[in-house]
């Protein structure tokens, strides 16, 4: 399984070729195809952050205003985009 740190290198490395193609004018299908793996990468990332942070995010909700950063938190989990 890949670290935290892994996974944000290897997005970190899509983007830029992304940025290359873009440049370079390549074919806009795999240009796509490319910023489509980027997508599902950055879900992996977040989701792999979650597992291994939620518990800390949680504890920080218990601190003045806790109710409103849990709010916030599940919001922004929540949210489409």
């Amino acid at each position: 399984m890949k670290t935290t740190e892994q996974l944000i290198n290897n997005i970190v490395g899509q983007l830029n070729g992304i940025n290359k193609m873009t440049q370079d004018n390549k074919d806009c299908f795999a240009t796509i195809i490319q910023m489509k793996a980027v997508k599902s990468a950055m879900n992996s990332l977040m989701n792999k952050y979650m597992e291994e942070n939620f518990i800390k995010c949680l504890k920080g909700c218990h601190k003045k205003d806790g109710e409103d950063m849990l709010k916030k938190l599940i919001l922004e989990l929540t949210k489409n985009n």
